[in-house]
C-alpha cells in the first residue's frame, strides 16, 4: 500500500513538473507570431483604410492567432482549420443577415450554431469562426453592407495574412514545425535550413561565452 501511494505520489510530482515547465524560447516564438500576424493587420488597418471603420481588424483573428501561434500542433489550429473555419462561419453569417429578419436574439444563435454545424461537416472546426459568424449579424452597418464581400475582405484576406506569418514564424527553429505534417518544413528546406543554422550558431557562441566566464 505504502509503496503504491510513494508510486502515485511521485508520478503526479512529475505530472505536475511538466505541466508547469515553462519553455521561455516557446513563449517567444508565440508572442513574435502574434505580434507580427495582428500588427500587419493592424498597419493596413491604420494606414491604407483609415478612412473606414475597423473592419479589417475583426475580432476573431486575436483568438485565431492563440492557436496559431500558441498552440501549433492542435487540430483546431491547422491551416486547413484555419482557412475553411472562417471562410465557411463568414459565408453562414452572412447568408444569415441577408435571409433571416434583422433580431439579434434570432439571428445570433442561428449564425453561430449554423457556423458549427458548417465547420463540422466540412471538416473545418475552428472555434474563433463562431465569432466571425456572430461578427456578419452583429457588427457595425458598414460590416453589414458589405454583404459577402466580408467573406473575402475582410475575413479571407486576413487570414491569409495570419497564415502566412505562421508559416514563417513557427518554423524557424526546430523546435516547431506547422502545418504538424511537415510538410512546409520539407519542401522550403532550402529557406529553413540556414536560418535554423544560423539561429543553432548563435546559440552554440552564448553557451561558448557563459563557459569562458564561468572558467576566469
Amino acid at each position: 500500500m505504502k509503496k503504491q501511494l510513494k508510486r502515485s505520489y511521485r508520478i503526479s510530482k512529475y505530472v505536475v513538473y511538466k505541466e508547469t515547465l515553462i519553455d521561455y524560447k516557446e513563449k517567444l516564438w508565440s508572442f513574435l507570431g502574434s505580434f507580427l500576424g495582428i500588427g500587419i493587420i493592424a498597419i493596413i488597418q491604420s494606414f491604407i483604410l483609415e478612412d473606414q471603420d475597423n473592419i479589417f481588424l475583426i475580432g476573431s483573428f486575436g483568438a485565431s492567432s492563440v492557436l496559431i501561434y500558441g498552440v501549433i500542433q492542435s487540430p483546431l489550429a491547422q491551416p486547413r482549420n484555419l482557412i475553411g473555419g472562417h471562410v465557411v462561419s463568414a459565408v453562414v453569417g452572412v447568408t444569415v443577415a441577408q435571409l433571416v429578419p434583422d433580431l439579434i436574439w434570432i439571428t445570433a444563435p442561428l449564425a453561430v450554431s449554423l457556423s458549427i454545424l458548417g465547420m463540422q461537416f466540412t471538416k473545418t472546426l475552428h472555434p474563433p469562426g463562431g465569432a466571425t459568424a456572430l461578427i456578419a449579424v452583429s457588427g457595425s452597418e458598414q460590416i453589414k453592407s458589405m454583404g459577402y464581400l466580408y467573406v473575402v475582405y475582410p475575413v479571407m484576406a486576413g487570414v491569409i495574412i495570419l497564415l502566412l506569418v505562421a508559416l514563417l514564424v513557427n518554423n524557424m527553429t526546430s523546435q516547431r514545425v506547422y502545418p504538424n505534417d511537415g510538410r512546409f518544413s520539407r519542401t522550403f528546406n532550402w529557406f529553413l535550413n540556414p536560418v535554423r543554422k544560423q539561429s543553432i550558431q548563435i546559440k552554440r557562441g552564448r553557451r561558448l561565452r557563459r563557459l569562458k566566464r564561468s572558467k576566469r
